[in-house]
This record gives structure tokens, C-alpha cells and sequence, in this order.
């Protein structure tokens, strides 16, 4: 199997803490991987640093087998066009309205595209993530929920082989997190990569293919869907570590 992303010996840390110690982690490309764990674990850190969105302090990443650290202009260029993160907080520029956080993704990364292109391409997105409200407010008047809509909707524009997802279905009511579940599940059939930090275990037994837990800033263990499936007494384990 390939991978899409490989994490070796990876370390980091802010403010003198130890976040990560020494992981190395191998995602399949083409297959959805859950990182899980207690709270403060650093779960999502893991998930930061696979996308280049945190430098290590020790370690190497790598995306498609090149280095992220020595990657030229084009070759980050497409490294960030190729992957889109949904953030745990969506992320949504306070100063700039929904239009214009949309529309720069788009601007940056095919700027080949018109106004009206662009346009068209931002009303299909919003429609499959189910925002149906104006789009020429600030992030402010959107409810947590809706943000989280409108974020998973920029992850989406630019039709990204790899998606990072970070507690993505939190904060939603449960018709909106089916219909992005519904999104995921099709993405996974296009062949699109998937990370995502999640402690919902019907989605993890769900959508995973391979899980792998973080606790304490270390790699601690790594299984398939099936294992967690059948195995009670795992999936008991695995359920406590992420509500400690």
C-alpha cells in the first residue's frame, strides 16, 4: 500500500511543553484513518503536523514520499492545494464575510477562474454542505454550527485528494452531521485520503479504516476497523482513552 502522508520520529512542543515524543505514522493513501484519544493527548496536533500547518521540532514529515521541509514553491503549492483541514474552531477570518473567505482558496489556487466561476463553484459547495443562508455576512452571525458548515465547505472547494478533519461533526445537530457523514462516505469512494480526529465511536466503527491512538503525546496503538469492530473488550479500551 502507498502512503499519503508518513510521520517519522516526529517531535513538537510550545510554551517548554512536550505536545508530541517521537511519533512515526504511516497513512494509506486512498484510505480514511481516525486519530483518537483522551483530551490534550495531542490528537490533533498529530493531525496539524501531517498537514504542514505545525513545523516539527524533531522529525520529518513527508507527503507522497517528498520531504515537507525541502518542498520548492510549486511542490508546497500543490501540497496545499491537494489537502484541505476542517479545524476543530472552523477558522473563519472574523474581518472578512462568508463570500470572501470562500472565494480566496479559489483565488489562490486557480486563478485562472472568473468572478463567476468562482461564484458558481462557492454556491455548489454551500449547497452540498447544506448552507442555504446568505453568504455576504461575517462569520459572527453564524451559530457554531453553521460556521462548522461553512468551513467544511472551503475544505471542499478546491477538490482535494486529502482531507484533515478536527472534531468535524462537533457543534452540529444531528440532520447536519449525517449529511457531511453522507459527504465523507462519498468522498471515501472517490478515493480521497482521510484523516480526522474524532471521539465519536459510531462515526470512527463508521468510516475508519485504519485508527490510530494518541495519549500523552505518543503513538500508543494502531488497529483496523475490523479489529475495533469485533473486539469489545478494544473498543472499551479505545472508548475510555478518549474520555479520560
Amino acid at each position: 500500500m502507498v502512503n499519503v502522508v508518513e510521520l517519522k520520529e516526529v517531535s513538537f512542543s510550545a510554551q517548554d511543553k512536550n505536545i508530541i515524543q517521537g511519533v512515526s505514522v504511516e497513512f494509506t493513501a486512498g484510505k480514511t484513518t481516525a486519530i483518537i484519544g483522551p483530551s490534550g493527548g495531542g490528537k490533533s496536533t498529530v493531525l496539524k503536523l501531517s498537514a504542514g500547518l505545525l513545523v516539527p521540532d524533531q522529525g520529518e514529515v513527508y507527503y507522497k514520499n517528498k520531504n515537507v521541509a525541502y518542498m520548492n514553491r510549486t511542490e508546497n503549492l500543490d501540497f496545499r492545494r491537494e489537502g484541505a483541514f476542517v479545524f476543530q474552531d472552523s477558522a473563519l477570518w472574523a474581518n472578512q464575510d462568508l463570500f470572501q473567505i470562500l472565494e480566496l482558496p479559489l483565488k489562490i489556487h486557480f486563478p485562472q477562474m472568473n468572478r463567476k466561476e468562482r461564484a458558481q463553484r462557492i454556491k455548489e459547495v454551500t449547497m452540498e454542505v447544506g448552507y442555504r443562508k446568505d453568504l455576504a455576512i461575517r462569520p459572527s452571525r453564524l451559530s457554531m454550527g453553521e460556521q462548522k458548515l461553512i468551513a467544511f465547505a472551503r475544505a471542499l472547494l478546491c477538490t482535494p485528494e486529502l482531507l484533515y478533519l478536527d472534531e468535524w461533526t462537533e457543534s452540529l445537530d444531528e440532520s447536519a452531521a449525517e449529511r457531511l457523514i453522507r459527504i465523507v462516505r462519498k468522498k471515501q469512494k472517490e478515493g480521497v485520503s482521510i484523516l480526522f480526529v474524532s471521539h465519536d465511536m459510531r462515526i470512527i466503527k463508521d468510516l475508519a479504516d485504519f485508527v490510530i491512538v494518541i495519549s500523552d503525546g505518543k503513538l500508543v496503538y494502531s488497529t483496523t476497523k475490523e479489529r475495533i469492530a469485533n473486539d469489545s473488550e478494544l473498543s472499551d479500551y479505545l472508548g475510555m482513552e478518549m474520555t479520560e
